[in-house]
């Protein structure tokens, strides 16, 4: 149609070209289209139509200026674009204009089209030259935003940069991580999948397989993208296809039965209405360009009289084979005569289908952009009269486009790129087993980042599901477990092993396990770290009572044997053995009895200090005791020989120095290792992994050891003496007594040695309480016990006679 200016267009109506193999021998024959009419592309033609009318019946927009338009078949095809773009930069003129009036009829002021990235990108090439703005309604490459390359290109549909974020963060959502992944061997499908995948990768997810075809390709190629489909483990396929591409794919995959898959659609093919019949992919799901509503379209595209059909040869071709009739008298075609009956109302196909506008809005917002960018070039002051010059001026007005049509937003960023919103459809089957789109949520580019994707209805799945499927390649790992990556897989691939000892991991999916607190340890779960048990030898535990009940059983023992004593001071028995040490010696077994209660029960500062050096000093007074009592045994006999005197050199007052001195000696070994470096409380924390030993450090092992080494020392004297004064001539010869507790003292603390150095945790504490009160029984029982049943239960023993009897 002509008008004072010329807006082009270019859709793919067809979707093949006819090819002929040229033998150089006669002139090549101009381009042309073949195979049936894609009823979408001529609506969206047809809706380019309308919004010229429409704005040319306007009194209030463009007044006094017609537009006219030039609309062309691209058959999808890069040499018909290319084609195309040269006749719409030359115009139709049959003569070159040699002069620079640059006034040619035909030349036009902007470009719609074309459907597909790579017919745009030939033609965004050509026309960009001549600064002529080409706004494209389905060109989603995000190739096309390079200002550099494609300096006049703009489009009212959203990059696929903005597509391939939102399939991404689609497939994240629902907890995809093995997928597989087909596409268009075209730019829009090459560069669409690159976008795709490189964010799919930064969510994590893998690919386990990515093919390319075209609807070109030869039958063995697209049957081996659909087998690859086939026997994938992959049960989530992203298709980023052209609608063309995607139905020669399906048809393959409708040959054979095939396990079912998810798929998961890029704009272009998931919500063309032509594919809605392929059953098998009921449930799938993908992005879409909002519905819209546009006032009058649904009957302009209804109102087509037989003159305006056979005006054109496209409407003519689009009527015959709607109704399986032909206009004109053909005798190559079986098709009867239009008998004029024909009803276009009644017609169910995408032409008709105005429910659910998409693409659709993107034209009629794409030509409404080129008549407001025209309409500041004319009337805002600039007295441009050459065409060439105004169509420059309308490329710079397109850039400044900010407006509302039909309560849709129309602007471009400074990529020539709207904001990204797409709407979340679903393929679901309906009571008559019919598949219709539906929409399920909506991405918003323009939201906050995390906030851009929104789902507000249920999903249906494959098989009529309404559980999400799995697609994983490794089930997902749980807490108490990582991740092991299996050689030569992917990353999503892995192995799930239980963490080690001391470490937890309480995410899913964790790569890696932490090690837990010094002072804690993990569950049997191993997902969360609990305070380790302290462990000491508490009062209420069964061998610390049994111990404790011995100590008390000991102590008491002393105290009845000290007063038994008492009460016989008087008696041979008593004063022979020495009364005043025999009391020392009963008072310290006492203590030492009662030094082992300090060692039971959580240790503090205190009573770390206490124990060790109350066991110590009572020891060596028990100990220096019983060598005092040896040396006057000893010296007892020698006193007998005629002449000797030698009790005069350890009277009492001697015997008490004696005692004094040694035990005077441990007292300043524990001052020194008190004063220098002190037992005290400490968490042992390296004995068990899975708890802490309370326990009383040493502080100074040195000073630990030289009180025992003093103990030792002591008793080994003891006992060589006693040794020594075994056989003396007597009736009742203490020395023999003597011996023997002292052979068991020192057989208890010989083995206590290496008893107490390998005894884990509490039953160090358990053992050196043992050795205690082993010791002090063992000298109670050997020096006290026979004396105790003479004077009992023997009583005729007990005098002068008796032990002055010589053997």
């Amino acid at each position: 149609m002509d008008g004072d200016y010329i807006i082009g267009g270019v859709f793919s109506i067809h979707n093949n070209m006819h090819t002929v193999i040229y033998n150089y021998t006669i002139a090549p024959e101009p381009p042309r289209c073949t195979g049936s009419i894609d009823a979408r592309e001529l609506r969206f033609s047809r809706a380019m139509i309308f919004a010229i009318e429409e704005i040319n019946n306007s009194t209030e927009f463009l007044p006094d200026i017609n537009l006219g338009y030039q609309i062309y078949d691209s058959c999808a095809s890069v040499p018909v674009a290319s084609h195309v773009a040269f006749q719409l930069s030359n115009g139709q003129d049959p003569v070159f204009y040699k002069d620079s009036n640059c006034s040619q009829s035909g030349m036009v002021m902007a470009v719609v089209g074309e459907s597909g990235s790579t017919p745009s990108i030939s033609m965004s090439r050509i026309i960009g030259s001549f600064n002529i703005p080409q706004i494209s309604h389905y060109a989603t490459c995000a190739c096309l935003s390079d200002k550099q390359q494609y300096s006049t290109f703009f489009r009212t549909i959203p990059s696929d940069q903005f597509q391939a974020d939102a399939l991404a963060k689609m497939v994240k959502h629902f907890g995809w991580t093995w997928i597989g992944a087909v596409r268009s061997d075209s730019d829009y499908g090459n560069y669409g999948m690159a976008s795709f995948l490189d964010a799919a990768q930064k969510e994590g997810i893998c690919v386990e397989y990515s093919e390319s075809f075209y609807r070109t390709n030869t039958h063995s190629k697209i049957q081996r993208v659909a087998d690859v489909i086939r026997r994938s483990t992959a049960m989530v396929v992203v298709a980023f296809a052209a609608p063309g591409d995607m139905k020669i794919l399906l048809e393959e995959l409708a040959r054979e039965p095939s396990p079912p898959r998810q798929w998961i659609g890029s704009e272009a093919w998931v919500t063309d209405p032509h594919l809605l019949r392929f059953s098998f992919c009921a449930g799938a799901i993908g992005v879409g360009i909002q519905q819209s509503i546009i006032p009058g379209l649904r009957e302009f595209l209804l109102d087509l009289s037989p003159t305006e059909v056979a005006a054109s040869s496209v409407l003519t071709e689009f009527w015959e084979d709607a109704f399986n009739c032909t206009l004109t008298e053909n005798f190559h075609t079986d098709k009867s005569i239009c008998d004029g009956t024909e009803d276009i109302k009644t017609l169910k196909n995408p032409y008709t289908e105005t429910s659910q506008l998409r693409i659709t809005n993107m034209v009629y917002k794409a030509v409404y952009a080129i008549a407001h960018a025209i309409h500041n070039a004319v009337f805002q002051g600039k007295n441009i009269t050459m065409k060439c010059a105004l169509s420059s001026q309308v490329f710079t007005e397109l850039k400044k486009v900010d407006f509302y049509q039909n309560g849709y937003p129309v602007s471009f960023d400074a990529n020539g790129d709207p904001m990204a919103f797409y709407e979340l459809v679903n393929w679901q089957k309906i009571e008559s087993e019919v598949t219709e789109l539906v929409t399920v949520g909506y991405y918003d580019a323009s939201l906050p980042k995390g906030q851009e994707f929104h789902i507000n209805r249920n999903i249906t799945w494959i098989e009529g599901g309404t559980q999400v499927p799995v697609s994983v390649c490794s089930e997902r790992c749980p807490t108490g477990t990582r991740k092991v990556l299996q050689k030569g897989k992917p990353i999503c691939c892995y192995d799930c092993i239980p963490c080690p000892e001391g470490e937890i991991s309480n995410t899913t999916d964790s790569p890696d396990c932490f090690l837990c607190p010094i002072e804690f340890w993990p569950n049997a779960e191993r997902d969360a770290c609990f305070p380790k048990p302290v462990e000491f030898l508490s009062f209420d535990e069964v061998l610390a009572i049994i111990l404790a009940t011995f100590s008390v059983i000991g102590a008491c023992l002393a105290i009845i044997t000290g007063a038994i004593f008492f009460r016989h001071r008087t008696t041979p028995i008593v004063r022979a053995n020495n009364s005043e040490l025999s009391f020392l010696l009963l008072f310290s077994l006492t203590l030492c009895f009662l030094c082992s209660l300090t060692f039971i029960g959580a240790p503090s500062e205190w009573s770390c200090m206490l124990r060790h050096t109350a066991f110590g000093i009572t020891f060596v007074l028990c100990i220096s005791c019983v060598l005092g009592k040896t040396v006057v045994v000893l010296m007892a006999f020698k006193a007998t020989l005629p002449g000797s005197n030698v009790m005069k050199w350890f009277g009492p007052l001697q015997q008490r120095m004696t005692v004094v001195f040694f035990t005077f000696i441990q007292v300043l070994i524990c001052t020194v290792w008190l004063v220098l470096s002190p037992p005290f409380p400490m968490k042992n924390l390296t004995t068990y992994k899975e708890k802490i030993i309370l326990e009383c450090a040493l502080g100074s092992a040195a000073g630990f050891w030289a009180v025992l080494g003093y103990i030792g020392l002591l008793a080994v004297f003891c006992f060589v003496l006693a040794v020594l004064a075994r056989k003396l001539p007597d009736n009742f010869n203490e020395a023999k007594l003597i011996t023997f507790s002292m052979l068991i003292f020192c057989a208890v603390w010989i083995t206590f040695i290496p008893a107490y150095v390998s005894s884990p945790g509490k039953f160090t504490v358990a053992v050196e309480i043992f050795a205690i009160l082993a010791s002090s029984f063992g000298l109670i029982l050997c020096i006290f016990a026979p004396k105790c049943l003479i004077i009992i239960f023997q009583p005729e023993k007990n005098s002068k006679k008796y032990l002055m009897n010589k053997n």
